[in-house]
């Protein structure tokens, strides 16, 4: 007979993400929205790559700004059930997001031009603008 006392519970590990593609993309977009960013461009990868279902492009007004927006958006999605890495936030010229689902970079705006990610991933179709 085995003691099901003794059995360890699941870990929050492995649940369900708690936010669909969708609404995780929805959170990015508002909390960018919230924190002033500027230019933001969403450019859907759904059926066009297999690293997210979308990609969100947007700048800050400095160096600072961009730090405060990448660690607020990180603690967002954390405190919605969510994973984020983040890359480049000790310069913040260019700040990236993994959030599984969604790809958010943040940058200064003439890194931004420089790199030019979005003409880069539109693949030939117009970026989405999500907010002005």
């Amino acid at each position: 007979m085995i003691d099901t006392a003794s059995v360890p519970a699941p870990t929050a590990k492995s649940k369900e993400p708690t936010l669909t593609p969708e609404a995780l993309h929805a959170l990015v977009l508002q909390s960018l929205d919230d924190d002033q960013a500027q230019e933001v461009v969403t450019i859907p990868l759904e059926g066009k790559s297999n690293i997210a279902d979308h990609m969100v492009v947007a700048s800050g007004r400095s160096s600072r700004q961009v730090a405060s927006m990448a660690q607020k958006l990180a603690e967002r999605i954390k405190k919605a059930g969510r994973h984020a890495r983040i890359e480049g936030l000790p310069s913040a010229d260019w700040v990236l997001i993994d959030a599984e689902d969604v790809i958010v970079h943040l940058f200064r705006p003439e890194v931004r031009s420089f790199y030019n990610l979005e003409r880069m991933w539109a693949f030939g179709d117009a970026p989405e603008v999500a907010s002005q």
